[in-house]
């Protein structure tokens, strides 16, 4: 993938997800579906604290606390307790905060980086690249960005994305 083939998947990802959460209250965004799975909470604090790794690999400060990375982490447990919720707009500043980091370092970064050894691989490829890294990245918060949409259809919100 090619920088700017990334570059051009973040700002939509960042489009995306700031159209799903228009209008979203706080305590709409705790609310699961009955059939199960995450909030809209869970959903981008998680792509807060997976950011949060991306920029750390990358040399960057991060752009929320560890505690609260930690809460949102991969296999995390569901929000059950409201108190355990970080509010949904300091999320999404945070999310924000990050865009504009990966954005600039990511267009930044020269070819032969780009070609380099990452520093992990999600799926464990001994071969992965700073290049498949960051197709990786973008298509998980697509993913995700994704989910945002479907939870706030499911809230009884209008779609926003046609």
């Amino acid at each position: 993938m090619s920088t700017s083939t990334c570059l051009t998947q973040l700002a939509y990802i960042h489009y995306c997800l700031h159209r799903n959460l228009e209008g979203i209250t706080h305590e709409e965004s705790l609310h699961a579906a009955a059939s199960g799975g995450n909030c809209i909470n869970w959903v981008v604090g998680h792509l807060v604290a997976s950011r949060q790794g991306w920029l750390a690999a990358l040399g960057l400060e991060g752009i929320t606390s560890p505690t609260v990375a930690n809460r949102y982490r991969r296999g995390g447990d569901p929000i059950v307790d409201p108190a355990e919720a970080t509010p949904i707009a300091e999320l999404l500043a945070a999310f924000d905060a990050g865009q504009e980091r990966l954005v600039a370092r990511l267009g930044a970064m020269p070819e032969d980086e780009l070609d380099s050894p990452a520093p992990f691989s999600p799926g464990n490829n001994p071969d992965e690249t700073w290049r498949s890294l960051n197709a990786g990245l973008c298509f998980h918060e697509a993913y995700h960005v994704g989910q945002t949409g479907v939870l706030r259809r499911w809230l009884g919100r209008p779609g926003v994305l046609t």
